[in-house]
């Protein structure tokens, strides 16, 4: 069961973490189109990175707890 709550969790991190990302894209492109000249495409990709390491720390923190106790409710 161990090995599959370490799987699961990454995966759900994953996920959650590809989800933020890509609100942060949507978000920031508006922004870079709204003021090209203050915020550059490199500024939403460097920004997408952080946003993704940041968001896959915070989520592998919280994810293994939520798996765990839901497959030992099965």
């Amino acid at each position: 069961m161990k090995e599959k709550t370490g799987f699961y969790s990454v995966v759900a991190s994953f996920v959650t973490s590809a989800v933020i990302i890509s609100l942060f894209y949507i978000l920031a492109r508006q922004k870079v189109i709204v003021s090209p000249e203050m915020y550059k495409p490199v500024d939403v990709y460097a920004g997408m990175v952080y946003v993704f390491i940041l968001s896959m720390i915070v989520s592998a923190s919280i994810w293994p707890g939520i798996i765990e106790k839901r497959l030992q409710n099965r």
